[in-house]
């Protein structure tokens, strides 16, 4: 039987968040393809930092 790996939490840089939700933003990754693309753990990892770091009003 093989060991359980545990998941880890990467620390991400302010730069690669924005650069994840400037593609989001702009169409070219929706954020599911984002989290594929470069393997960010977390169902609502890139939501949070759109709401948190993008352009689009998330208030209501």
């Amino acid at each position: 039987m093989k060991p359980v790996t545990k998941k880890t939490r990467r620390d991400h840089s302010l730069a690669f968040k924005l650069a994840v939700v400037d593609e989001v933003e702009k169409g070219e990754l929706t954020y599911k393809q984002a989290q594929d693309k470069y393997g960010i753990q977390g169902f609502s990892t890139v939501l949070v930092w759109l709401r948190k770091h993008g352009r689009l009003d998330w208030s209501k």
